[in-house]
């Protein structure tokens, strides 16, 4: 799962992408809402971790600005404005959910799980599919019942492709989810992760679709 998160406050901002990458995330992270709008309108996010108190543009403007773009995308708000009155401001301009500051980290992966599995349509955390269970708690696999040994980035990845079976991605969305702005891949690198998750699991589990990507079969 990709997360974009917006923190204008560095510390702060540099604990959370520790933290949220250590669940298994990959986290971008941009300290101002014109660099924000700009980002979910032209590349592809799972979540959104958005602060209200910004430069440039509020959250609440944000907000605002991606919802009355079309963009379902879920949104976390995160916050030291913590009264009833803020609350209701930021739930009305189209936020899922919200986490008044000073908070628990546990908390924050909590929710941002819940969203993401409403999102997928799915009430509980388990994923499962052709004798694979992903808990994402835990971010351990099963294979008919045995325990499966995954790297972060091949868990990732079979993660998004098992959220969503029947569903096409593209290579450049693949690479997008597992590496964002911060880390460069190399050319071959998706294809030795798709490798590997067919050799630890099953060999059908993953078809290339020629020219343009791959899925799970739903």
């Amino acid at each position: 799962m990709r997360l974009l998160l917006v923190e204008d406050d560095l510390p702060l901002g540099e604990g959370l992408r520790a933290g949220l990458q250590a669940e298994g995330y990959t986290v971008d992270w941009l300290h101002d809402g014109a660099s924000a709008v700009h980002a979910v309108l032209s590349e592809t996010f799972d979540l959104l971790v958005l602060d209200l108190g910004l430069p440039r543009l509020s959250g609440i403007q944000v907000l605002q600005q991606l919802r009355k773009s079309g963009s379902h995308l879920p949104v976390l708000i995160l916050t030291a404005r913590d009264e009833t009155r803020d609350r209701v401001a930021g739930l009305d301009a189209g936020a899922d959910d919200y986490l008044a500051k000073p908070f628990d980290l546990n908390e924050l992966k909590a929710r941002i799980r819940a969203l993401l599995r409403r999102s997928a349509g799915r009430g509980r955390a388990l994923v499962e599919h052709a004798g694979i269970t992903l808990d994402p708690t835990n971010q351990q696999v099963h294979y008919a019942g045995n325990p499966v040994a995954l790297t972060p980035k091949e868990y990732l990845l079979l993660h998004e492709l098992l959220a969503h079976p029947g569903k096409v991605f593209t290579r450049e969305r693949l690479v997008q989810l597992l590496y964002g702005w911060d880390e460069e891949a190399e050319s071959n690198t998706l294809e030795v992760h798709i490798s590997h998750l067919r050799k630890k699991l099953f060999s059908e589990l993953i078809r290339t679709v020629r020219g343009i990507g791959y899925l799970v079969e739903a």
